[in-house]
């Protein structure tokens, strides 16, 4: 799940987000349950870093859903698959964020977010005329700046190969699962879609005509803290 040797300290769960069908594959995400023990934006930066996940999140206030993201480069004010993994994890209906409260919600397996795009760090959509293209891919793209690729699988019934490529240099090369691009995404086509991710995470996604949308997905835990 991480490319770093270090050993996850305890009181940190690790949770996969956005699993397949058959529950494999999803993003690792590390869950600081209580983060009075990294008190400063130092210490989770580099904690972020050394657990070498794509994000890391610490929840200051369980009750309110106040909590505080990182990648293991630098700090994000709103990103989909941690907000997703901690409303599963801590049972939440509303996460506070700098953007402002996410709302969430539990439907069967899935675990849901309402966001707005506006949120999202900005991503480069690229479309590819074929599935093929995308899975052919060994390595990011040429190029600068966050990227995430994708071709209509079915276009009629939404569905989506995707692969994202973060190109930041901080050790992850590849994201498994991205719910700010898939969120990105749905605005941008003003449609629902079911996304195949990475090595075949799932995200499902669902525009609503204020602007929202709503990022979808299972949650496994993988090692509980």
């Amino acid at each position: 799940m991480s490319d770093s040797d270090f050993d996850v300290p305890a009181g940190i769960d690790v949770l996969r987000v956005f699993c397949g069908p058959d529950g494999r594959h999803g993003n690792a995400l590390g869950v600081v349950r209580d983060g009075r023990t990294y008190p400063d934006e130092a210490s989770r930066q580099e904690l972020a870093r050394r657990l070498g996940f794509s994000e890391t999140v610490f929840v200051d206030d369980p009750e309110r859903g106040h909590v505080d993201i990182y990648t293991p480069g630098l700090r994000l004010p709103f990103a989909g698959h941690p907000l997703v993994g901690t409303a599963w994890l801590l049972d939440l209906e509303i996460l506070e964020l700098p953007v402002g409260e996410i709302f969430a919600r539990q439907d069967g397996e899935f675990t849901w977010i309402t966001a707005r795009p506006e949120w999202a760090p900005p991503r480069k959509l690229e479309r590819y005329a074929s599935v093929a293209e995308v899975e052919a891919l060994t390595g990011p793209p040429p190029g600068e700046g966050w990227l995430y690729v994708w071709a209509w699988e079915d276009e009629a019934a939404g569905r989506v190969r995707a692969r994202a490529f973060p190109r930041r240099d901080d050790g992850i090369t590849e994201d498994e699962a991205t719910g700010a691009a898939a969120l990105l995404l749905s605005a941008e086509l003003g449609r629902a879609l079911n996304i195949t991710q990475g090595r075949g995470s799932q995200l499902l996604t669902a525009p609503a005509p204020d602007g929202t949308v709503e990022i979808g997905g299972r949650v496994m835990l993988a090692v509980s803290g």
